[in-house]
């Protein structure tokens, strides 16, 4: 069973987003990195980038696939994870932790409150 965090908000292409002020941190579920297997480079945007909810932002490669990430919310990329530069693997290891992505300034709040929470994300992974 894949860990769902009460605290995150989630969307149903399985980002998660950790709201602090008006910033937002942007990672992949825990159930997306099972889902992936061993994950082995992350491309994400430069800090400065601009992202627009539901848009693509960068990339997961695993040994299985490439996946696309999506913005769950819009705003500027403040702050990027580099650890995960040299240490894919981290979101494996920690998706909800050291595995974070982005870190975004966001342009609308509303945007994360109207994501998915933890009851509505698990049964969307059952369903899944």
């Amino acid at each position: 069973m894949s860990q769902v965090p009460e605290n995150l908000k989630y969307t149903k292409e399985h980002e998660w987003v950790r709201v602090e002020g008006n910033t937002a941190f942007i990672g992949i579920t825990d159930f997306a990195q099972d889902e992936l297997g061993d994950i082995v480079f992350v491309e994400l945007p430069e800090e400065g980038s601009l992202l627009i909810a539901e848009q693509t932002f960068g990339t997961v490669e695993s040994v299985k696939t490439v996946s696309d990430l999506f913005a769950p919310v819009s705003g500027k990329v403040i702050q990027v994870n580099a650890d995960l530069g040299e240490h894919p693997e981290k979101v494996n290891e920690q998706p909800y932790e050291a595995g974070w992505m982005v870190a975004v300034e966001m342009s609308d709040a509303a945007e994360a409150n109207a994501l998915l929470n933890a009851v509505e994300y698990q049964a969307h992974i059952v369903e899944s």
